[in-house]
């Protein structure tokens, strides 16, 4: 672990580019806070943090930030976490994406290198860095951030290696999958996503079924797409919940009944072992709090639960033959390098990929 700090120099690059937009930015991300806080006297950086984070639980933004803000200008390091979501949540009133950019930045170099076993701090931090990746990657033209796909990818290693955050392993298990920014190795790719799959997560879950549906970089197995997409709509979070319920209107509305018998035979022991633990996921979701849309297919007929189809549990599938892959990634069939075990209720996602080197996603560009 010492090794992987050291080796984390991108810090002090980006630091240097940081301090100067900082110093430009800084007073935009108190012009209203100041204002707003001196109608809302806090007798306490940690009395302003208990009251944005109470009015955040809520939804109540407007009444969060400007306590939010106070608490964060007194360095109250969970108070410029909850900011940074605000702003950067696209669907927000309060939407601002400079600002969450230059509060994540702020984060990332002063807490980058705290003890990820002994700070409560770190879980916040590996999703920073990971949000941090994300703005990196696309850049940002308000303040003239070109797109820079190495530091981005510098950011998701040392989130996922040091924090062992599980957003940052999955975007590098996709980014492996195409060979964007790191090396392609679809074989490693596939085996991060059955292990963030078995964890329970829901990013993961969808994307696996997706590819099982589409039989894309693997064999397509309908019944367990399905299965699969109904867990990870169950497990989803609220920021991610609209694209993986779009897969899943997707995935149900394209299949037979009898394959959603299928798979209704499978969904109950899967969302009992792949399910998300409440203790591992983010402590605060609002996702209680907006209805989703009502779905329908074309048809008419509603998007409904899989798991309330009588289940009739059909016989295992018989194996096809080894596919060589192909050049083309769109277009080629691999064999899996994990089974999602038998078609009963109480098959199971099993990692097979014996001879794997040690799960760590692959190096940095910077370090081959």
């Amino acid at each position: 672990m010492l090794a992987e700090k050291r080796k984390f120099n991108v810090m002090q690059i980006s630091k240097l580019i940081a301090v100067s937009l900082w110093a430009v930015l800084l007073p935009l991300l108190a012009v209203a806070g100041p204002a707003r806080a001196g109608t809302m006297p806090f007798s306490s950086p940690q009395e302003a943090l208990k009251q944005g984070m109470s009015a955040y639980q809520g939804g109540y933004y407007e009444i969060a930030i400007p306590a939010l803000e106070h608490a964060a200008s007194e360095n109250e390091f969970m108070a410029s976490y909850y900011l940074a979501r605000i702003y950067a949540d696209s669907t927000s009133a309060y939407t601002d994406h400079v600002k969450a950019y230059m509060l994540l930045q702020k984060l990332v170099d002063e807490f980058a290198e705290v003890d990820p076993d002994n700070d409560p701090r770190a879980f916040y931090v590996g999703r920073s860095l990971t949000a941090l990746a994300s703005y990196v990657r696309s850049g940002l033209s308000p303040i003239k951030l070109a797109p820079d796909l190495d530091r981005a990818v510098e950011y998701l290693h040392h989130a996922s290696v040091m924090f062992d955050d599980e957003d940052a392993q999955f975007e590098l298990a996709k980014m492996q999958l195409k060979g964007e920014g790191v090396a392609a190795n679809k074989t490693r790719a596939r085996h991060w996503l059955s292990v963030l799959t078995q964890k329970g997560h829901a990013g993961a879950q969808a994307f696996l079924a997706d590819l099982l549906w589409r039989g894309k970089y693997m064999d397509p197995d309908p019944a367990r797409a399905l299965a699969l997409i109904s867990v990870a709509k169950e497990n989803a979070p609220a920021p991610e919940r609209l694209w993986i319920e779009d897969i899943y209107q997707n995935i149900f509305c394209g299949s037979a009944p009898g394959v959603r018998k299928q798979a209704s035979g499978i969904v109950a022991g899967w969302g009992n072992r792949y399910g998300r633990k409440a203790s591992e996921a983010e402590p605060i979701d609002l996702g209680q709090l907006a209805p989703g849309p009502v779905r329908s297919c074309k048809n008419g007929e509603p998007v409904g639960p899989v798991d309330q189809i009588e289940a009739t549990v059909l016989p295992p599938p018989e194996v096809s033959p080894d596919v060589p892959g192909s050049s083309d990634a769109a277009s080629s069939t691999v064999r899996p390098a994990f089974s999602l075990g038998s078609t009963s209720s109480s098959g199971g996602l099993r990692d097979i990929g014996a001879g794997f080197a040690p799960a760590q996603p692959e190096p940095p560009r910077g370090d081959r």
